[in-house]
């Protein structure tokens, strides 16, 4: 408590008015002597540029944590930072604080980070040493399934024809397994179609696997320390809008992202942005250019953060959208949906399907703002409206608006139709009940959780000629089932499913 108490009003300064504290001194290492010394040193600079300071702040913090009472002395320490008024006097506060939590949150995944590039370690920041030769090598990835873009073009016959060949994505090397038969198979199967062949599917897996993260016990303490002042922070009015902003850019590691411990705690920060009727709160949800992922897109349902069926997603979209539409911005709102339709439909369309009343609404307006402009998508979005009685209500209100609406259902039901994955039995049976499925020939439950179950579905599709299975549950028993009934059945994609002999046997 000693040292506690002689440190507080150091690293206050430090906070209040981005001041580093240099001492320099030999001797005993004593709090009464750096106390006498710490005045006498004092140096103006960027918070930002000072490694060094940042450590000590953050040394400072988890000394608190190791109190007895923990968090509250953390707790405590914040708000006195903040001040008692509803806004905090001091405007370098909030920033010097996510700096120290950014600094203190990268160094628990530190060990993750260094052995696949030559950033400096904390050791070497320490030290004040960044040299190349004292990192450690760059180690690539080894992934049994990659997304076929990730492949270089450049590949030439001559390396085509070796086992492997070294790839490299945005962010990490890329290990691809390849051999000449299969590129001359994708070749010659693509021809002039603007749509690949079920059978090339059975080539390449987009589909990556995931990082397996575990840190040591001081690294979980040190991550939920400064977890826990992310969410302190949110919770301040005043300092929410600066907070959205510095953390839009997503400035945390993959690693992090990769951690489930660490984005079910981060949530709460999330949620406390969408939940705020400012502007300038939840549109720090989206992301900060084209073609980066935002908060938005991590917390959506198949976002790499997601852990509750698109709850969080679904709050998102209704802020956002609300805002559009109370603002009067057409515009805005038709860019919004947009963005929803070229990148999240399929989630848009998993929530409405299980009766979430904020997907209803979007799919709606998607319809009514004529977003959508493929008639395949068009139908199989009306369809799912009307798999529930919300749903079939919003669209009926939507029709008498928009009687063009209605004559496109009666053209019949769609020829092909994707589900979004994490689709179950139940929303397969759901959606298959709402409406006319006949022309459908070409269905696709890759990446779903169906199971041999939805056999009995499938079935009723009699004009179905390609099946897509990729990466389900769908076994033996479905297969019989398919065997007996699917007899016009051309294309059946069966990668990475628990079919057996016994299963092809009967396909036979």
């Amino acid at each position: 408590m000693v040292v506690i108490e002689v440190f507080t009003p150091v690293v206050q300064r430090i906070l209040k008015h981005n001041m580093m504290y240099w001492i320099s001194f030999t001797g005993l290492d004593t709090s009464l002597y750096l106390l006498v010394e710490v005045g006498k040193h004092l140096h103006l600079q960027d918070f930002g540029k000072c490694p060094r300071l940042r450590l000590f702040t953050q040394e400072y913090i988890l000394a608190l944590n190791e109190l007895n009472a923990g968090m509250e002395v953390v707790k405590k320490f914040i708000h006195s930072m903040h001040g008692p008024t509803a806004n905090c006097p001091h405007p370098r506060v909030l920033p010097n604080l996510v700096a120290v939590c950014l600094a203190a949150i990268y160094s628990c995944y530190e060990e993750f980070i260094n052995s696949r590039d030559n950033s400096p370690s904390l050791k070497e920041i320490r030290n004040g040493c960044q040299q190349q030769c004292d990192r450690k090598p760059n180690i690539p990835l080894r992934l049994l399934h990659t997304n076929p873009d990730l492949v270089s073009k450049e590949v030439t016959s001559t390396e085509s024809r070796h086992k492997s060949v070294i790839v490299t994505s945005n962010e990490i090397h890329v290990e691809v397994e390849r051999n000449n038969t299969v590129n001359q198979k994708l070749k010659a199967n693509t021809g002039n179609d603007s749509e690949p062949n079920l059978i090339d599917c059975l080539l390449i897996s987009p589909a990556c696997s995931t990082m397996s993260i575990e840190l040591s016990p001081q690294a979980e303490r040190v991550l939920s320390c400064y977890v826990e002042i992310l969410k302190m922070l949110s919770n301040y009015d005043d300092w929410r809008p600066a907070l959205a902003s510095l953390l839009q850019p997503i400035p945390f590691p993959k690693e992090a992202l990769a951690h489930e411990t660490f984005t079910k705690e981060l949530k709460y920060v999330i949620q406390r942005f969408a939940e705020d009727p400012r502007q300038e709160v939840h549109s720090c949800l989206l992301s900060v250019r084209a073609g980066k992922d935002g908060w938005f897109q991590l917390y959506s349902p198949g976002g790499v953060a997601c852990d509750d069926d698109g709850e969080l997603f679904a709050s998102m979209v209704r802020v956002c959208n609300n805002v559009h539409i109370l603002m009067g911005s057409c515009y805005k709102t038709k860019k919004f949906l947009l963005s929803l339709a070229e990148n999240k439909l399929g989630p848009c369309m998993l929530l409405a399907l299980r009766g979430n009343q904020t997907m209803v609404e979007i799919l709606c307006l998607m319809l009514e703002y004529n977003i959508i402009e493929n008639n395949d998508t068009q139908l199989q979005i009306i369809s799912t409206l009307e798999s529930t009685d919300v749903g079939k209500k919003m669209y009926e209100q939507l029709c008498d608006r928009q009687r063009e609406l209605k004559e496109l259902q009666r053209k019949g039901g769609p020829t092909r139709l994707t589900l979004p994955s994490k689709s179950t039995d139940a929303d397969l049976a759901r959606l298959l009940s709402s409406g006319s499925f006949g022309n459908l020939e070409n269905l696709s439950l890759a990446f779903t959780n169906v199971t041999s179950a939805c056999a009995e579905q499938l079935i009723k599709l009699p004009s179905l000629k390609q099946l897509n299975l990729w990466s389900t549950q769908f076994g033996d028993a479905g297969l019989r089932v398919l065997s007996e009934h699917l007899t016009a059945l051309q294309v059946l994609n069966l990668c990475e499913t628990p079919v057996t002999d016994a299963g092809l046997l009967a396909l036979s």
